[in-house]
């Protein structure tokens, strides 16, 4: 099937621009809009769709944690990560005269969602290669020693994103700081030392330590409790540091996390006799409430009276504006924006991203976006009513989750398009 210019253009434009969602607004003189038809009678059959197949690999950043949702269960996230050398053939010296501080993997904050609890956390080495060839999924997994790298009794950690992070007599961007057994830290000194060409090169090294899985064990939270951490791999302040002495003389080793690492997250969400499940299991109740959740739950709103609508009529605004389920102070705050996608066909399997983001309003509790190029080429059949596809933007490397009112909602406000049309 055909795409018509108008969709096609207004997609291209708004692929270069952040601040999208009002585009094309600016063109349409106000005696255009004056006498164009605006309603806001149309229905909206809310619902939602499960994902189970997300690629999660060298993501802009990578989720660790764990929390307890009311309605939408457990999210728990872990990821995997290989090492890369600093420099090759460090030199070391005398193994022998190196006192061993502290072994320190740090991880500079991107960010984070939850509340700001103590968690128990795991380091373990991989014994499953990671390749930057294969995909991974927020499923995937890789073998491991079951030995924690954490020393007995440091497992418990309060992460702290919002402070700076004081490293000796130096302040840097809020970092997570788990201290590693320093024994693999000499494990390293003396691979490095002893003649064998495990330092000699990255592949090397990484063939000989294949990488880290990070995660936590927080066993049963309580309904409210925990987060999850966002972490820049890529960034120069994340990395594992040997800090050691040699004659008196404080040094340093680092072994980087960084764009030439194979990295994913691994997410799972247990849904159990959550509010969500009942959704999803019984679609009809997405009519009082709908959910969107990073990593697995996507809204979905179908508008079918776009249907009456016919080939001679030019679409100038066409605003959805969508009440969420927010209170003020509450640590599951949605995030600034949404994206929306749609299937060409019914039988599609992929997405077509819309081009435009929905801005969350903090005073009307509501995301909203002008979607009049998605209402045009509907009606232009270019693609099928086949409904709106609704995520958290940051959907594959976050963990927002949105509770949006149905049309059948018992609470004030509920979902909405406002449409302005003239015929031609």
């Amino acid at each position: 099937m055909r795409y018509s210019l108008l969709f096609l253009l207004t997609l291209a434009l708004l692929a270069c621009k952040k601040k999208d969602q009002l585009l094309g607004k600016e063109l349409l003189g106000p005696d255009v809009l004056l006498n164009g038809v605006t309603t806001d009678t149309f229905y909206l059959a809310t619902s939602v769709i499960l994902e189970d197949s997300m690629i999660t690999d060298n993501a802009a950043n990578v989720v660790l944690g764990s929390y307890n949702d009311p309605k939408f269960g457990t999210f728990t996230s872990s990821f995997y990560t290989q090492l890369r050398l600093a420099g090759v053939n460090p030199n070391f010296g005398d193994p022998s005269a190196i006192v061993v501080d502290s072994f320190i993997l740090g991880l500079e904050y991107a960010g984070y969602y939850g509340a700001l609890n103590a968690q128990q956390f795991e380091v373990f080495e991989l014994t499953d290669a990671l390749s930057n060839d294969s995909t991974y999924y927020q499923f995937s997994t890789k073998a491991y020693n079951n030995t924690n790298l954490i020393p007995a009794g440091k497992e418990t950690i309060t992460p702290d994103p919002l402070n700076f992070t004081i490293i000796g007599d130096d302040s840097v961007q809020a970092q997570l700081r788990i201290p590693l057994d320093t024994n693999l830290a000499k494990q390293f000194i003396a691979e490095a030392t002893n003649g064998s060409s495990t330092f000699a090169s990255n592949t090397n090294f990484q063939s000989y330590f294949k990488g880290l899985l990070v995660q936590t064990n927080n066993g049963s939270q309580s309904v409210g409790q925990g987060g999850v951490f966002y972490f820049n791999l890529n960034d120069p302040g994340t990395k594992l540091t040997i800090y050691y002495r040699q004659g008196g003389v404080e040094k340093t080793y680092d072994f980087l996390m960084n764009s030439t690492c194979a990295d994913f997250s691994h997410v799972n969400i247990n849904r159990n006799g959550s509010a969500v499940e009942q959704v999803i299991n019984n679609p009809s109740q997405g009519l009082q409430e709908f959910y969107a959740q990073a990593f697995g739950v996507r809204a979905k709103v179908v508008i079918p009276g776009l249907n009456q609508f016919t080939e001679n009529q030019l679409i100038h605004r066409a605003e959805i504006h969508l009440p969420i389920q927010f209170q003020l102070g509450s640590k599951y705050k949605p995030g600034s924006t949404v994206s929306f996608a749609t299937k060409k066909t019914a039988v599609s399997q992929g997405y077509i991203n819309t081009g435009v983001l929905g801005v969350y309003s903090e005073s009307k509790k509501e995301f909203s976006a002008d979607l009049k190029s998605y209402v045009q080429a509907v009606i232009n059949k270019d693609i099928e009513n086949t409904g709106l596809i609704v995520s958290p933007r940051f959907f594959v490397n976050s963990a927002e989750r949105i509770i949006f009112n149905g049309p059948n909602t018992i609470n004030k406000m509920r979902p909405k398009i406002i449409i302005t049309y003239t015929d031609f």
